[in-house]
């Protein structure tokens, strides 16, 4: 038997995501929902869940950034070659795009634990001899071209991933899907579990929409309607070649445009938001479904700084395989965990001069802002008021930031270079620096390198937002605004503090932009800063209160428990 056919006979869950982020050496992904998948593949790997991912090659990757004199975000292909990271495997399959016949082959690469579970990851490739060569680029660019190019990129997912997991033999229990990138394969398992016409059924009738519903699981993250993928149909029909009738493709996934949530909601069992506040959001989006609320997480040990992983290793052995013994970090001397964050600090500020050229003082607290840039994040806003920033913080703080904006989004694009300005202009008074090109090598320096963890986004706008839960792994305190996760794992003053009023609703029409910034500069001025520097062991007490009472429980552990005994046991 090959080696990768061992994973062939165990019934699995097949975990689909546009992206998946592993390592940095795979660039298969943009942001916070391709680590999430990577980390939900690791944790399953860690608990052994029998789970195989299916995900898109990107060989091109997401991209590189550079910020150019004039602080502005250039781009540049992350090219990578597959061929030294993971293994062609030898079954490839078919697709039909624009009645063009498109060949797909997997590439495997194995998730590993120290546990000694194992997850295959598949990475979807149509850059073959034989394909045309437009079909070739279809896997080229994560999140890349115009809408046909993202159709049939999900094509290739949905579609495609489903019949390479039956040409390779993988026994599959349930699908999940990661978003609605992968949703048409709900239109491949229609098609697979058919049944044969008889003279008392109609057309219709012969779908079997209710032995596919049994098997699926659907994960949303966006909580707002236009960031939910469509396409016209006149496009659906042009490129897509599938049995399925036009009439019930609209009853599945809408009528005006094919609507791929709402595809994934209708041919679904489970279907569930990624924090409390965002499952309600999106059952008022979508009132006629039940949406379940399944927190997300992040895998304990892959973001844990080196310095924190051997002072837990030393104080709570097994806890990157059981993160819930993080709520004994009491049992941690205050002064230990003071040095290794220390230790931490020092290792992004080297990081910084190296890359940067920047000194930075490691007596000031620094504050930390770095993720995917969109304007509803709002990066900008702790540069609302600079004489009264200046004034509370010139000689008590620094910043650090850092984040990509999509290629395409223009505005996300010039938030960056206006962010860039102020630190440019107020550099000399408050030092500020923008590391470049964020990907998970950088965050895993800059995350627990900072002492205070800032977030500041449009409620309820933020469907969960893991950097934090990252932050709070390393004994780094959040102030954040109440959106998100955070309304879960805020305890004003115990495990960091909130920026403005308190979640209000799901409208996102009262965005209390004067009242963040009033209570952001309130906050540090009155409280943040003179407890970092007047009470040391108050300020650790609040790490060691982000460490147990906040990372002990928003891990990929604790999530993949969840949707093993809610969302995979029926």
């Amino acid at each position: 038997m090959s080696d990768w056919k061992k994973f062939l006979p165990e019934q699995r869950i097949a975990y689909f995501s546009m992206e998946i982020g592993l390592t940095s050496e795979i660039p298969t992904y943009s942001g916070g929902l391709g680590v999430l998948a990577g980390d939900t593949i690791k944790s399953a790997a860690d608990l052994k869940i029998p789970l195989v991912a299916v995900t898109l090659l990107s060989r091109k990757g997401y991209f590189s950034q550079s910020i150019d004199d004039q602080g502005r975000q250039q781009e540049s292909p992350n090219q990578w070659h597959p061929e030294n990271l993971l293994e062609c495997l030898p079954i490839k399959t078919l697709i039909t795009i624009e009645e063009r016949d498109v060949k797909i082959q997997a590439w495997l690469y194995r998730v590993t634990s120290p546990s000694r579970g194992q997850v295959p990851v598949l990475f979807l490739d149509t850059d073959i001899p034989g394909n045309a060569a437009e079909d070739r680029r279809i896997t080229d660019h994560l999140y890349g071209g115009d809408q046909a190019y993202r159709f049939k990129q999900e094509i290739v997912l949905g579609i495609g991933g489903a019949r390479i997991l039956n040409q390779l033999g993988f026994n599959i229990r349930k699908y999940h899907m990661n978003e609605g990138h992968a949703s048409l394969l709900t239109l491949e398992l229609l098609t697979h579990g058919r049944r044969p016409l008889e003279e008392t059924w109609d057309e219709r009738n012969s779908w079997n929409t209710q032995e596919v519903t049994n098997k699926c699981v659907f994960t949303t993250h966006t909580p707002v309607r236009a960031g939910h993928d469509q396409f016209p149909y006149d496009l659906v029909e042009r490129i897509l070649d599938h049995e399925i009738p036009l009439d019930l493709l609209k009853d599945l996934g809408g009528q005006e445009h094919l609507n791929m949530t709402l595809l994934a909601m209708n041919l679904s069992q489970y279907v569930n938001g990624v924090a409390k506040k965002h499952g309600e959001v999106s059952q008022a989006m979508f009132p006629g479904f039940h949406i379940h609320a399944i927190t997300n997480g992040i895998h304990p040990f892959t973001w844990t700084s080196p310095y924190f992983v051997n002072l837990y290793n030393r104080y709570l052995p097994s806890w990157a395989t059981e993160p819930e013994l993080l709520v004994r970090v009491d049992s941690i001397p205050d002064d230990e965990i003071w040095d290794t964050h220390c230790g931490a600090k020092a290792y992004l500020f080297q990081y910084i001069a190296e890359t940067c050229g920047v000194e930075l003082d490691p007596d000031i607290l620094t504050i930390g802002f770095a993720r995917r840039v969109a304007t509803y994040k709002r990066g900008d806003l702790i540069f609302s008021d600079m004489d009264r920033l200046l004034s509370l913080g010139e000689g008590k703080l620094q910043m650090v930031f850092g984040g990509k904006a999509h290629p395409h989004d223009e505005p996300g694009k010039e938030l960056i270079h206006r962010m860039m300005q102020n630190i440019r202009q107020y550099g000399d008074r408050i030092r500020m620096v923008y590391l470049p090109n964020y990907n998970m090598d950088v965050a895993s320096r800059l995350i627990p390198g900072v002492d205070l963890w800032l977030n500041t986004p449009m409620r309820p706008l933020e469907a969960s937002g893991t950097s934090g839960m990252k932050a709070a792994i390393n004994g780094v305190p959040n102030f954040s605004v109440l959106d998100g996760w955070w309304i879960e794992g805020h305890i004003e003053g115990v495990t960091g503090w909130s920026i403005g009023p308190a979640p209000n609703g799901n409208s996102i029409s009262q965005n209390h932009m004067d009242e963040d910034v009033e209570d952001l500069y309130a906050k540090l001025e009155n409280t943040i800063i003179p407890l970092y520097y007047q009470d040391r062991s108050g300020w650790i007490r609040i790490m060691k209160n982000a460490i147990g009472k906040n990372a002990y429980y928003f891990n990929t552990h604790v999530m993949m428990r969840r949707y093993v005994t809610e969302a995979y046991c029926h």
